[in-house]
């Protein structure tokens, strides 16, 4: 625990570059907000993350600072920030603050990143989940209230415009996320998508929509191809941005997800998620909240690999009943005005 903070009129934080780690970080920075309630509060994002603050969520932001390699030290010094906020725990990120010229800046001390600090916190043993990771920070700098569910909510102009997109689509819907940036070792097979698609398109009337990144639209191409005669999914994969995306989910009544952005992007959306892990560690980072975590226990999971060496048995033996059975109870006991 530092000593207590001073109080400062102009704060800066600088959210995580993965979008799933932004989202995890939530409650984190949304209790700096509730600590200083009155201050001029602004975010630090890459190009990637920064829509999410365009949407309601608890940081109430005055300002977003769009941030890339070569502009971000000048992006944060036109700012006249007093106090930056580092949850990144990268050199670089300590670094970049020290050369904007911000007088307070606070973080994990981590070797000589610690130099660079001028309120640095021991950092925690490793195994806790991600977003604790970054709740142990801020408490750490004597701000409270860091826990809880990320929330996140379009703004009805971006709701409309996705219902617009889905026009016609009917309910229940169910989101599909069939990418992972991380490497295919995250990847379900399309095979047990496909057969998941059909089941609930034939057996529960159900419409799907597979979403993600124009990286991957080979992996939406492949479920496509796997369906049978009169089974339809709706494909927008690399059709929308993040807030549109943020708009979509809010019209889904369940979601399917391998271990991603966008798995944890539903979970604040307050979709309920059906997630597949297999190299990766649910432990540190499921999505938070009420949700389904399928794994298939295996000797050499979580290999944390991008690619598996062997059989991909810790995803391959996660069985489509598993996973349609999980929806299914979701869709079940949904409220009827969200099916509506």
């Amino acid at each position: 625990m530092v000593p207590d903070n001073p109080v400062p009129h102009r704060v800066v934080i600088r959210m995580p570059n993965w979008l799933g780690d932004a989202v995890m970080a939530l409650p984190a920075a949304a209790a700096v907000r509730a600590e200083y309630p009155s201050v001029h509060l602004a975010i630090a994002a890459i190009p990637s993350v920064a829509p999410i603050f365009e949407e309601r969520t608890a940081v109430l932001p005055q300002q977003i600072v769009v941030v890339d390699k070569a502009n971000e030290a000048v992006r944060l010094r036109e700012g006249a920030f007093d106090t930056i906020v580092l949850l990144p725990n990268s050199f670089r990120s300590a670094w970049v603050a020290r050369q904007s010229g911000i007088p307070h800046r606070w973080g994990y001390a981590a070797g000589a990143r610690r130099l660079l600090l001028t309120r640095a916190v021991a950092r925690k043993r490793a195994g806790a989940h991600q977003s604790e990771y970054y709740a142990a920070l801020v408490r750490g700098l004597n701000i409270n209230g860091a826990g809880g569910v990320p929330t996140i909510a379009p703004q009805e102009a971006t709701r409309a415009r996705a219902a617009r997109l889905l026009d016609g689509v009917k309910r229940p819907l169910v989101g599909f996320a069939p990418g992972a940036a991380y490497g295919h070792a995250k990847r379900w097979p399309p095979k047990g998508v496909a057969e998941v698609v059909t089941r609930l398109v034939r057996e529960r009337g159900a419409a799907c929509v597979m979403v993600g990144v124009a990286g991957d639209r080979e992996a939406g191409r492949a479920i496509e191809s796997l369906l049978p005669a009169g089974v339809q999914v709706v494909n927008l994969i690399g059709r929308t941005d993040l807030r549109l995306l943020i708009g979509v989910l809010s019209h889904c009544d369940a979601f399917v997800s391998n271990d991603s952005g966008a798995m944890h992007l539903a979970a604040a959306s307050g979709v309920p998620v059906t997630a597949i892990f297999g190299p990766t560690n649910e432990r540190a980072t499921a999505p938070i909240g009420n949700h389904d975590v399928l794994i298939h226990p295996v000797f050499c999971r979580p290999c944390m690999l991008r690619e598996c060496p062997i059989d991909h048995r810790c995803m391959t033996r996660i069985t489509p009943d598993s996973v349609f059975n999980s929806v299914t109870r979701r869709i079940a006991s949904a409220p009827e005005d969200h099916q509506a």
